[in-house]
């Protein structure tokens, strides 16, 4: 199915996306560079507490993990609506499997 056809399906209602959500999260979090950039962050609020700022790495910390929940738990939508505006990415998500089509 051309990308064409997938956007008019979608606006139409005959066509309903599926998206494999732990797929979606995995694939945002690598195009994204997450771990290159959680890892540090980690580090980060190690190295606060253990200079004594416990608060302020706790803080680090927590924050680190919200954001890396954010990222999974947003990246089923992100992958929606980017297929929808960019053909190339449209064919990267239905051939990593990601992005399934449902007829209705």
């Amino acid at each position: 199915m051309t990308h064409t056809q997938f956007v008019a399906g979608l606006q139409s209602g005959r066509m309903q996306a599926r998206i494999d959500a732990k797929a979606a999260a995995r694939f945002v979090s690598s195009r994204m560079l997450l771990p290159w950039l959680l890892l540090p962050l980690f580090g980060t609020a190690v190295a606060l507490a253990l200079h004594g700022r416990i608060a302020w790495g706790v803080g680090v910390f927590v924050g680190t993990i919200a954001l890396r929940w954010l990222a999974a738990g947003t990246s089923a939508g992100y992958v929606l609506q980017r297929a929808v505006s960019d053909a190339r990415f449209y064919g990267e998500a239905r051939a990593a499997g990601i992005l399934g089509i449902d007829e209705n």
